[in-house]
């Protein structure tokens, strides 16, 4: 295993660490109360240990990044990259006595251009509010996770993050053109390109994505931008089983149809929704199916998928006539895990990835799970890619509670990988998953990984004790 080399540091080191960081950065920017710092020491997930971090660092520049990079290599102490935090598998969890290089004050959108059509952004930059600029130039930036108002473009970049959009626009791997990436050593290395083709050389931007901070730093990316498509028109339809649900999944992709949105809910969110919100959603719904169009028309699509839901059992369908019907609709979605937060107190948010055919299988098998373990467990899923995210309910206070969540949400795992399917679609594997990696890509898949690891990060002072 690629491990830091180093221990938690001593009070002398740790005052030598600090006083040699303060030599490249601004008093500011190197936080060392332990009430602070303690702050920054993990994400949103649950069951993910996390050290005590040393220093919190807030570069604002390139070259700031780079003398912290340079200071850690030198006295072989391991960083812990982190952005917003909103991360759920534990990847920005600190290791004792770390460097937690939070690059949230890299802020800056440096570039948007209408004509080749990309964004230059630092890695500190809140996906909304790039989604919100780029949209005054007519433009549009697809990812757009759940946390989009919260989360960093750097952390997308570094969980290969999705979005509810992902069904037609895909993931975040497929709009990062190029990056900027301080190595360990503090070398900066540029990767990709600007343009709209390239094939030069390995396609090193691509290992970067997804790569959870264990390679280097990214501090710029280029990201490819879309012209902005019409306003989505939503369609919902209420089906009496999950399975006629992913039935009516199966016809809408099968038939050839690309809708901009298409995201199931089964009865176990449907009823949270309804206990928080009192949208009015009838009791016996045991799925929702939700469905989006944004073509200049999207009328026909809608009613076409409309019959197709029909045909699979759908006890009602209910297209939006606007917009603002549309956001109606999708409010139920929306307010999904923050019902199921209120289930319980405390949520443990899986993220199973299946191939479509076998959703509904899935689905009956979280069932069966939740039975088992009597815990309640919803279903929420990007249904157009597979992308489930079972959500298991839990009293954290309770240790036999806590201790059944964590069983069921590994046996949700290995029905994902039994399933043909892999145990992260968007999430990350970070400290979460970490055994669950092992076991999907094997043993030759962790050797040659590693190998790669150990090219870019020798001493293992890169987010150490993520991954593998």
């Amino acid at each position: 295993m690629i491990m830091s080399r180093t221990e938690a540091a001593p009070d002398q080191a740790r005052g030598d660490l600090t006083e040699r960081l303060l030599a490249g950065l601004p008093a500011e920017a190197v936080l060392t109360d332990p009430d602070i710092t303690a702050s920054y020491a993990n994400d949103m997930a649950s069951f993910c240990p996390a050290g005590s971090p040393a220093v919190v660092v807030l570069p604002r520049t390139v070259e700031e990044v780079q003398h912290v990079m340079r200071t850690a290599s030198e006295l072989r102490v391991p960083v812990v990259p982190q952005g917003a935090r909103t991360g759920l598998s534990g990847g920005a969890n600190a290791s004792d006595g770390c460097v937690v290089l939070s690059l949230t004050k890299m802020d800056r959108i440096l570039e948007i251009n209408p004509v080749d059509r990309i964004a230059v952004v630092e890695p500190g930059v809140i996906n909304a509010a790039l989604s919100r600029a780029v949209g005054e130039h007519g433009l549009y930036y697809p990812p757009d996770p759940s946390s989009w108002e919260m989360c960093t473009i750097g952390g997308n970049i570094g969980t290969a993050s999705g979005g509810l959009c992902c069904v037609k626009y895909g993931v975040t791997a497929e709009y990062v053109l190029g990056l900027d990436v301080v190595l360990a050593d503090g070398r900066l290395m540029s990767t990709g390109r600007r343009t709209a083709k390239g094939v030069a050389g390995y396609d090193m931007t691509r290992l970067f994505v997804g790569s959870e901070g264990s390679l280097g730093i990214v501090v710029r990316a280029v990201l490819a931008l879309r012209p902005q498509p019409p306003q989505q028109l939503v369609l919902a339809a209420e089906f009496a089983s999950a399975s006629a649900a992913c039935d009516a999944v199966c016809r809408i992709m099968a038939g050839g149809h690309v809708p901009s949105l298409l995201e199931i809910m089964d009865r176990t969110t449907v009823k949270a929704v309804n206990d928080l919100a009192h949208m009015g959603l009838p009791d016996t719904t045991e799925a929702l199916l939700l469905a989006a169009f944004d073509t200049p028309d999207p009328g026909p699509d809608l009613a076409a998928v409309g019959a197709l839901c029909e045909a699979a059992g759908a006890t009602q369908v209910v297209p939006a006539d606007d917009a603002a019907e549309s956001e109606l609709l999708l409010q139920a979605r929306r307010l999904s895990l923050t019902a199921l937060e209120a289930v319980r107190g405390v949520t443990m948010i899986d993220d199973v990835c299946v191939p479509r055919s076998r959703l509904g299988d899935l689905i009956e098998g979280v069932e069966r799970i939740a039975e088992k373990h009597q815990l309640t467990i919803g279903v929420v899923a990007h249904a157009g890619d597979g992308n489930t995210h079972p959500t298991v309910c839990f009293d954290a206070g309770d240790p036999d509670e806590s201790r059944r969540a964590r069983e069921s949400f590994d046996e949700i795992m290995a029905l994902g990988l039994e399933l043909g399917g892999t145990i992260t679609g968007e999430h990350g594997v970070g400290v979460l998953k970490k055994e669950w990696l092992a076991r999907e890509i094997g043993p030759v898949g962790i050797e040659m990984q590693r190998g790669i690891k150990q090219v870019f990060d020798p001493l293992g002072i890169l987010n150490p004790g993520k991954l593998f």
